[in-house]
């Protein structure tokens, strides 16, 4: 009688709050999967930055960010793909692989996930922000801290070599990201997706992340440095680096088209006939290579 009631009231909640509209599940998801990906990335940063390097550097902040895109695409994957990137839903609509109607809610909804996942790394480390530089919140200078949130080039960088930087990086994360999930190609197991693509970032990061730290990402980048707009850094989050803010979104998102249309003109279209003879061949060829 009591596993009855039990299962009864786990009915009524489901009814009561379960979504209806498959949109809005799927918005909610990219919400919940950018929120994943800024306060575990972001907090990476945070702790490698506020410790001055002795609870982290390059390299844990490398595999942290890593690993918070996996843990995000997890979650959110089997409901709206796990995009967690203006970058990635732009490509997919270019593709044919997401509605055009729905591109503005899910940027929406990562945009969002991404301002409150910065809240929470403040919130979570707002002591040790204010021990790092007396209470001050700056942008540049040796006690900066705004660079825990958002991207900022290097001291060398012009804004047209930084602009290719993401054009670059963003365009072989798509590339990669179709070759993953091309079930065609050699296509990783299925469950284990999310965890190629963490290894793809850590390859990014530590190959391509010198310049301006490797973004790739508009809502990644934007959410966060909106947040510091408001919590304390001031406009100079938007005109620090001669006014960089705005490369880090439009060049990913012109990189991530440009990575995915040169997978599907290279690699996709390619693909033969499951059932053809040359598609047998090209196994037997596969086969051969690994004896």
């Amino acid at each position: 009688e009591e596993a009855k009631m039990s299962r009864k009231s786990k009915r009524s909640l489901k009814e009561k709050f379960a979504l209806k509209n498959s949109l809005a599940k799927e918005a909610l998801s990219e919400f919940l999967g950018t929120f994943i990906l800024i306060a575990l990335g972001c907090g990476c940063v945070g702790q490698a930055v506020l410790s001055r390097g002795v609870h982290g550097g390059p390299m844990t902040v490398s595999v942290g960010f890593a690993m918070a895109v996996t843990i995000a695409v997890y979650v959110s994957g089997g409901v709206s793909g796990g995009h967690i990137n203006p970058a990635v839903s732009l490509a997919m609509c270019v593709t044919g692989r997401l509605k055009w109607t729905k591109l503005p809610i899910y940027i929406l909804a990562q945009l969002l996930g991404a301002f409150i996942g910065a809240a929470a790394v403040f919130g979570i480390y707002y002591n040790a922000f204010m021990e790092y530089s007396d209470g001050k919140l700056e942008v540049t200078g040796p006690n900066a801290t705004a660079q825990i949130f958002a991207t900022y080039p290097a001291p060398y960088l012009s804004l047209v070599n930084g602009f290719a930087d993401q054009v670059m990086s963003t365009a072989v994360l798509l590339l990669a990201i179709f070759a993953i999930f091309d079930t065609k190609n050699n296509s990783v197991p299925k469950g284990l997706e999310p965890i190629a693509v963490g290894l793809l970032i850590i390859v990014l990061t530590s190959s391509l992340g010198m310049n301006s730290g490797c973004a790739m990402n508009p809502a990644r980048d934007l959410g966060p440095r909106l947040f510091t707009a408001v919590a304390g850094w001031g406009m100079e989050v938007f005109t620090a680096g001669n006014n960089w803010w705005w490369v880090p979104i439009v060049a990913p998102l012109l990189g991530g088209v440009l990575g995915a249309m040169i997978y599907i003109i290279f690699i996709e279209i390619h693909h033969s006939d499951p059932q053809s003879g040359e598609e047998n061949e090209a196994h037997a060829k596969y086969e051969l290579t690994n004896v």
